[in-house]
C-alpha cells in the first residue's frame, strides 16, 4: 500500500516541479481508509511490488499497481447527509488522484458532502478486467451499510467519475445488480445502486467510431467481439431505472469526444430516465476542477445546484 506521508511529500515536490500550486497537492491531514475486502479480494490476477505514484508528466500524481483496493474518507465538519463515491480516471492503467479525484473530494467535503475516494484495482496491473467493477459495487454497498456511522441518509449516496472513472461510475449506476463476484457478508445485503450519477468526460461507447480509447483496450482487448463491445458500453444499459445523471464534457476533447456524453444522454432520455448534459466549447480532456479562467470551472457549482434540484424533484414526487 502506498505510504501516505511519502505520497504527500512527493506530491508537494512534484507540484513545485510542475509549476502547480502546492495547495493543490494532497491534503496534509491523514485520511481514514476503508479496505473493500477482507483478506484477498475476488477476481483473477494480482500485482508485483508496491503501489506507484506518477512523476512529472501526464501521469503526475496518479496511482497504479494497486493490490489493496480501498476508499479514502473525507469527513466534512458539518455533514449534509449526502455522500459521493469518487473515481478518478486514467484509462484503467492508473488513477488520476492529484488532478481529478482528490481536488473534487476536498471541494465536496468543504460543502458538507461525505466523500469516499475510490482506489480501485486496474487491469493493466495484472488483474482481470472485471475487478474495477467489483470494487466499485463493493464500495457502494459498504457506504450504504455504514451510512449511520457517517451520519448519512442511505438514499442520498451518489457516484462520480472522470474519463475511465466515468465509465466505471456509469456502469455501476446502470448495472448495480450485475453479479460480478460471490459475497455473503453484511455488506452484500444492500443495493450497489447509486442515488445519483455524475459523469465527467466519460468513456461511454467501446464501439466504432469511439474504439480508440485506452479504456476499451484494457476492458475488452484490441480485437473484441461485437458482443463484448456492446456489453461494456454504457448506452447499452440505459433504462428508466437509471439514477438521475448529469454529464459534463468538452467539445474539443480528443480522448473522449463529446459524442460519448451525447450518446449516453440521448439513450437515457429515450429510456425515460432523468438526465442532463453540459457541453463546454473547450477544455480538452482531464480538466479536473478546471482553471479559474475557464468556463468549465463552473461545473462543480452546477453539479451542486443540480443535486439540490433532483432532491426537490424527489420530494415533490413523494408529496404527489
Amino acid at each position: 500500500m502506498l505510504d501516505r506521508r511519502s505520497l504527500i511529500a512527493r506530491s508537494a515536490a512534484l507540484a513545485m516541479l510542475a509549476g502547480a500550486s502546492p495547495a493543490l497537492a494532497l491534503d496534509e491531514a491523514p485520511l481514514e481508509e476503508i479496505a473493500l475486502w477482507p483478506g484477498s479480494p475476488p477476481g483473477r490476477g494480482g500485482v508485483t511490488g508496491p503501489e506507484k505514484i506518477g512523476g512529472p508528466g501526464s501521469g503526475y500524481g496518479a496511482v497504479s499497481n494497486i493490490a489493496t483496493p480501498r476508499m479514502r474518507v473525507y469527513r466534512p465538519a458539518q455533514p449534509n447527509g449526502a455522500a459521493v463515491l469518487v473515481a478518478g480516471g486514467g484509462g484503467y492503467f492508473r488513477i488520476q488522484l492529484w488532478k481529478e479525484s482528490t481536488p473534487i473530494a476536498q471541494w465536496l467535503q468543504a460543502r458538507g458532502f461525505t466523500v469516499f475516494e475510490l482506489i480501485y484495482r486496474l487491469p493493466n496491473d495484472g488483474w482481470d478486467s472485471a475487478v474495477p467493477f467489483m470494487d466499485a459495487q463493493r464500495a457502494m454497498k459498504i457506504i450504504r451499510t455504514r451510512a449511520a456511522e457517517f451520519s448519512l441518509d442511505p438514499a442520498r449516496i451518489g457516484i462520480m467519475g472522470f474519463s475511465a472513472g466515468g465509465h466505471l461510475a456509469g456502469f455501476t449506476a446502470l448495472q448495480p445488480d450485475r453479479e460480478l463476484y460471490a459475497g455473503v457478508d453484511q455488506y452484500e445485503q444492500v443495493s450497489a445502486r447509486p442515488d445519483f450519477s455524475v459523469l465527467l468526460f466519460p468513456v461511454v461507447s467501446l464501439r466504432r467510431p469511439y474504439d480508440t480509447t485506452r479504456t476499451r483496450r484494457e476492458i475488452v482487448g484490441r480485437d473484441p467481439s461485437a458482443r463484448a463491445e456492446n456489453e461494456w458500453s454504457l448506452d447499452t444499459h440505459a433504462s428508466a431505472e437509471a439514477p438521475p445523471t448529469i454529464i459534463f464534457a468538452a467539445a474539443d476533447d480528443p480522448i473522449t469526444p463529446p459524442g460519448h456524453g451525447i450518446l449516453l444522454f440521448e439513450t437515457l432520455i429515450a429510456a425515460g430516465a432523468s438526465a442532463e448534459l453540459h457541453l463546454f466549447r473547450n477544455g480538452g480532456h482531464g480538466w479536473g476542477l478546471g482553471r479559474p479562467e475557464q468556463v468549465l470551472s463552473q461545473w462543480p457549482a452546477m453539479f451542486e445546484k443540480w443535486f439540490r434540484s433532483i432532491e426537490i424533484d424527489a420530494q415533490q414526487g413523494v408529496q404527489q
